[in-house]
């Protein structure tokens, strides 16, 4: 009798970041000592090794350095089971899904191209964790897979960061970075910005669209383990399975479903830095609710948001104390995994500040890159980036510390910094696409019920079209500037 093959399994997300902070530390033995470390900061001579308690305390110290984005993921958590109680998303869902009648395969590129405005404007990345649940069930209502609710998310919010046009976290930060005596001509940016922008897109729809489409036709298509698909149905299969119910929202959810709405909206036009663009709209009368007016949030201010209009929902659907507490308790309990996630891909940063291997890499690259033309100088430059970004994912602390010496490089030797700028953003963006060091990925991935293996084994062609694409771009444009 034929035995069945058993799927092999593979490591978690958890174990994943784990063995990266290890081989990390291992790294800073191979490398060069540092005598001193402000040798390892000024010229790179070296590393500062790591101990084995500087290891082992990285992922609880990314606690501390990720700390305001857990709160507000726990806040979020409790929100959403808010929410949740009161079945307006999942009404909602299957009332939208029974009126687009077939043509559900259009909300992919409305909802990614508004995702990739947020990227490109203010780099919105983290601020999506919420959706990942929240679009999750909607494209399993419509026949669709978690594989594509995430690809919606992270590869529509993605390739506007890739593509920054005016993110003063990632090209605002970049020119800030840059000496005194470099200019750059910022409508060079953002025209640079809109052509990698958009064309990431463009590629990110085609293929979502295609596996969208091979999904809804056949279910076996869908890329997902048959473990994952099991967690996908337990959490979003039921309400699918009522799709075809003559489902009616009642006036309590459609005022849940504005509120929900408003919750988002006050959040993103709080987080977009207004005065970056010469907008003071903001400035006098929006700080009176937690001391800081829109444009200046961050993480701390939009849970304090969320953790309000909890409360307004719950009285709107006339939630009583006790069970407001207990379901709000239980939704911040179901986000105890994605923030363990989240805070432990930051010990990995963590490790690489505190034995400034970042600085070791950065400043030896910069030798090769002297002596190369400039078809070779993008593409090396590119590739340098994408490897740092892996241990760097913040696209501010990137710039922050490589555009001070890229940047004097390029313009030295007669190269535009526009382009080395951009390029700088664009591999950062990139890597932010599927990196296990971003917490952003891995905490939407759990939300959704989706392994970080599977996300890769989806992703790569994705992620590797968007690299070519990017590389010939920015090598063009670096020829012909």
């Amino acid at each position: 009798m034929a035995t069945k093959k058993k799927r092999k399994e593979f490591i978690t997300s958890f174990s994943i970041i784990f063995i990266l902070i290890y081989l990390l530390g291992a790294v800073t033995y191979i490398l060069p000592e540092a005598k001193f470390a402000s040798d390892a900061i000024v010229n790179g001579s070296g590393v500062v090794r790591a101990t084995l308690p500087d290891v082992l305390m990285a992922p609880l110290k990314g606690f501390e350095d990720a700390i305001d984005v857990c709160i507000f993921v726990l806040i979020l958590g409790g929100f959403l089971a808010i929410v949740a109680r009161s079945k307006a998303l999942e009404t909602g869902i299957q009332v939208l899904v029974k009126k687009l009648k077939g043509n559900e395969l259009a909300l992919i590129p409305i909802l990614m191209f508004i995702f990739s405005i947020g990227g490109t404007t203010y780099g919105m990345l983290e601020e999506t964790v919420g959706f990942y649940a929240l679009l999750a069930a909607a494209m399993v209502i419509a026949g669709m897979d978690t594989i594509v609710s995430s690809a919606i998310v992270l590869l529509g919010a993605g390739s506007g960061v890739l593509g920054s046009t005016i993110n003063p976290f990632a090209v605002g930060a970049a020119i800030s970075a840059l000496p005194d005596n470099i200019k750059v001509n910022q409508g060079v940016i953002i025209a640079i910005g809109t052509i990698l922008w958009l064309s990431s897109l463009l590629i990110s729809i085609i293929f979502v669209m295609n596996y969208a489409k091979k999904v809804i036709k056949k279910k076996g298509s869908t890329i997902l383990s048959l473990r994952e698909r099991k967690e996908m149905e337990m959490e979003y299969g039921a309400a699918a399975a009522k799709k075809e119910e003559n489902v009616k929202l009642t006036k309590k959810q459609v005022i849940t479903l504005w509120l929900f709405g408003l919750t988002f909206l006050v959040m993103i036009v709080g987080f977009i830095p207004w005065g970056d663009f010469g907008i003071t709209i903001f400035d006098n009368f929006t700080g009176w609710l937690t001391g800081s007016p829109l444009g200046t949030w961050y993480f701390y201010e939009a849970a304090v948001w969320f953790l309000i209009m909890s409360v307004v929902i719950g009285l709107v659907n006339r939630t009583g104390e006790k069970q407001f507490v207990d379901t709000f308790i239980d939704g911040a309990d179901d986000m105890v995994g994605v923030i363990l996630i989240i805070a432990i891909a930051r010990g990995a940063s963590v490790l690489m500040k505190s034995t400034y291997l970042d600085n070791y890499i950065i400043y030896n690259a910069t030798e090769l890159l002297r002596v190369v033309p400039a078809g070779v100088f993008a593409p090396l430059n590119y590739i340098l980036h994408v490897i740092l970004s892996v241990l760097v994912p913040s696209s501010s602390a990137l710039v922050s510390l490589s555009a001070p010496i890229i940047g004097p490089l390029t313009s030295q030797i007669g190269y535009s910094t526009e382009v080395s700028v951009m390029t700088m953003v664009a591999a950062n963006g990139l890597v932010n696409l599927i990196t296990p060091t971003c917490g952003a990925i891995m905490g939407g991935l759990a939300l959704a019920k989706v392994q970080y293996s599977t996300w890769v084994k989806w992703a790569g062609k994705v992620v590797l079209t968007i690299a070519i694409a990017n590389i010939v771009i920015l090598t063009l444009l670096m020829i012909l500037l």
